[in-house]
């Protein structure tokens, strides 16, 4: 049996409601409701039988199970498969799969600053021929063949600061850009070039990618307000500008995982934003960003996407998860840009069926468009 016979075919109605749902936000109108994305991965594959290593394992059933996981759950009209170190193959990291949970670099690439001059630009054509690009083809073609209106192809760059740091490892990397920051800024420049560059393998085989990054390890648990500028956002600049360049975009997908409870300023003021930006902010301190403030100060500036707590997501208390989304639907849902539901991260593999439910009933009940 074929990985395709394994699903039945998608619902078409449901497919075209979709469309125009995740279209309004950008084209000004007001559809339906509030389109709900909680970041779906190996949530999916879990849902459809399958295990969290299956997922990454075989690009072609992760991006199937994401497909029909979308349909169940009445989620977004698009499928896609990625994880989260793009491209660092390439530089020299062995990557590890795991049965639960994501691939893992084996080890660091270099352990002291004096060997950064080791780790290097990957250009265009190694990456077109590499690991990463060969996974991302096994997604991307089957789901061209088999499952081609929910194909919107994607440039993932999940944190470029993070992907940097992976190389050293994350622990010498903070210590450096303390202590030795030209060093870190090596890393996090080369790595974002290398990115620039896989941009352009992406969107020269498959047409105008979107792109999905943002600042993971660089957030307030960790660094300053500056130091996020100086090791992010500013390369967060560079590489959507770099990309744009390359023939990538013009969607472009912040995602600001952990707390960024005053260094969202310093990424406001440093992105790059299309008229297609969708801003995902995790947590203000311990809690998760308010959606009236994310109305506020980006509002204007792309379609802003509140969260629930990715804690919330994992326990057997659909109610709470119910009330959160309640909350940030009514605080968020007047943007002058409109607005998704997310989750603060990825939505765990373990996720109880009914709290990806309750986000969605929480979205009928007070995103419905003309009901409030």
């Amino acid at each position: 049996m074929t990985t395709a016979e394994r699903f039945p075919p998608i619902d078409r109605q449901w497919l075209d409601r979709s469309k125009k749902r995740f279209a309004s936000p950008f084209m000004g109108t007001k559809y339906d409701r509030i389109s709900v994305d909680p970041m779906m991965l190996s949530h999916a594959s879990v849902a459809c039988g399958n295990t969290i290593g299956d997922f990454y394992r075989h690009p072609e059933l992760g991006a199937h199970c994401v497909a029909y996981a979308s349909q169940m759950y009445d989620l977004l009209p698009v499928t896609h498969w990625y994880f989260s170190l793009s491209w660092v193959a390439e530089m020299g990291l062995n990557i590890r799969y795991m049965e639960t949970m994501p691939p893992v670099p084996e080890a660091p690439l270099i352990s002291s600053p004096n060997e950064v001059d080791k780790v290097e630009v990957v250009s265009s054509e190694d990456l077109a021929n590499g690991w990463t690009m060969q996974q991302y083809s096994k997604a991307n073609d089957y789901i061209q063949k088999y499952l081609p209106d929910m194909f919107i192809p994607m440039v993932n760059v999940s944190d470029l600061t993070g992907s940097a740091a992976q190389l050293c490892g994350v622990d010498n990397f903070i210590m450096w850009a303390l202590s030795e920051p030209d060093a870190a800024h090596v890393l996090v420049d080369r790595y974002t070039q290398t990115a620039i560059n896989g941009a352009e393998v992406m969107s020269k085989k498959y047409g105008m990618a979107m792109i999905s990054t943002g600042s993971v390890l660089a957030n307030n648990d960790v660094f300053s307000d500056q130091m996020v500028a100086d090791f992010s956002a500013k390369y967060l600049r560079k590489l959507v500008d770099g990309a744009f360049r390359k023939g990538a975009g013009p969607q472009v997908f912040y995602h600001l995982c952990g707390n960024h409870e005053t260094d969202y300023k310093v990424i406001k003021e440093h992105a790059v934003w299309s008229p297609f930006s969708i801003v995902n902010i995790g947590y203000q301190g311990r809690e998760v960003f308010p959606a009236d403030l994310m109305a506020k100060e980006f509002g204007h500036l792309a379609t802003i996407m509140p969260s629930v707590d990715t804690k919330l997501m994992i326990m057997p208390d659909a109610g709470k998860v119910y009330q959160q989304a309640k909350e940030q639907i009514i605080a968020g849902r007047d943007s002058p840009h409109g607005m998704i539901l997310g989750t603060a991260c990825e939505v765990p593999p373990y996720t109880p069926p009914a709290n990806i439910n309750a986000l969605v009933q929480a979205s009928k009940d007070f995103g419905t468009y003309g009901t409030w």
